[in-house]
């Protein structure tokens, strides 16, 4: 296929269900490219020449139920696109797969820049660095104060006993992936499991929130959100836990998954948490319980990836060295809980 023509993607049939369902939208014929950098479900752009758009749509060969996936990630983003939360407006939902072969939806696209490296934040500079990660605080600020009902979210999700399923959840998965000897995950998992703190008032939680999920503009503002796939109604900490998690040095130079945190200018973890608990109002006190979560189920869904790659299942660069950065996960999330 043509890079105009991307795999997953048929921009005969996308054109013809737009001119019909939003007439006037498209001037022309449509041109496509993948968008790299997605986790799971796959991006596209897509432009008549004048207007662009981003298609998402999940993975190619995915046999589960997936209409759920994306009818989920269209309705918390058009639920949100009214509020203070930046996020693009979404043009349509489509769930008949005959179009693409899977349910998808179409929103605006929006001009910006993911930064997923401290190499990419470096050419900012320190002062417009730790100005973009302090605007990354208060967006998530801003997202934990919009209340569900006020905007059509109320039955997104099932906060009460959030907590305890997330842990159940992320034990299952390493049980499904375990293959080898990790010292200390079950000791984690176990201290985890004691200490579970009593969750705030429910909000809309992303379940992925780091800075290469958000586009910053060139005033360093955030101009969209993105990668709603994981988002739910839940407790509000754990996406402060996740941003805190990612903003620690991993202490491995050259490591396939990286932070952000060794960026000159980028904030330290404190002053991330302080300044949440200001703008927010919430207590935070548990916070080092919620960081110490991130690094487990990171080390989780690493020794999953881990899991793959050993039955020869993953396809790419940089897949042999996950495994090596387990232990490290593992470690941090175990200092950190007794730190706190």
């Amino acid at each position: 296929m043509s890079p105009d023509h991307p795999p997953g993607l048929d921009l005969d049939r996308l054109r013809g269900l737009l001119e019909r369902e939003q007439p006037g939208l498209v001037n022309g014929p449509l041109t496509g490219r993948l968008i790299e950098g997605g986790r799971s479900n796959l991006t596209y752009a897509v432009s008549d020449g004048t207007s662009k758009w981003v298609v998402r749509r999940p993975p190619l060969g995915h046999v589960l139920a997936t209409a759920h996936d994306m009818k989920r990630e269209h309705r918390v983003i058009s639920a949100l696109h009214p509020t203070a939360v930046p996020v693009p407006r979404t043009v349509l939902l489509c769930e008949d797969e005959e179009v693409l072969g899977a349910p998808f939806y179409v929103m605006d696209f929006v001009e910006g820049t993911p930064y997923r490296t401290a190499g990419q934040l470096a050419p900012l500079g320190a002062e417009r660095t730790r100005g973009a990660v302090l605007n990354l605080v208060d967006t998530l600020v801003e997202l934990h104060a919009v209340e569900p009902g006020e905007v059509g979210l109320a039955d997104f999700g099932r906060p009460e006993g959030f907590l305890d399923r997330q842990l159940r959840r992320w034990g299952k998965q390493l049980d499904a992936s375990r293959n080898r000897e990790l010292a200390g995950i079950d000791e984690l998992h176990a201290a985890l499991g004691r200490s579970l703190p009593v969750s705030p008032a429910p909000a809309v939680v992303h379940g992925d929130y780091r800075l290469d999920n958000v586009l910053i503009g060139e005033h360093d503002e955030i101009r969209a959100v993105l990668d709603w796939e994981m988002s739910t109604l839940g407790d509000p900490l754990t996406d402060l836990g996740l941003l805190v998690m990612y903003s620690m040095p991993l202490g491995m130079p050259d490591s396939p998954v990286s932070t952000t945190a060794e960026a000159p200018g980028h904030p330290t973890p404190a002053e991330l948490i302080e300044r949440y608990a200001a703008r927010s109002g919430r207590d935070v006190s548990a916070v080092s319980w919620y960081t110490a979560f991130a690094w487990f189920k990171l080390a989780v869904i690493l020794e999953g990836i881990h899991y793959r790659y050993t039955l020869g299942r993953t396809v790419g660069r940089g897949f042999d060295r996950i495994g090596d950065l387990v232990p490290v996960f593992i470690r941090h999330g175990l200092t950190t809980l007794q730190e706190g």
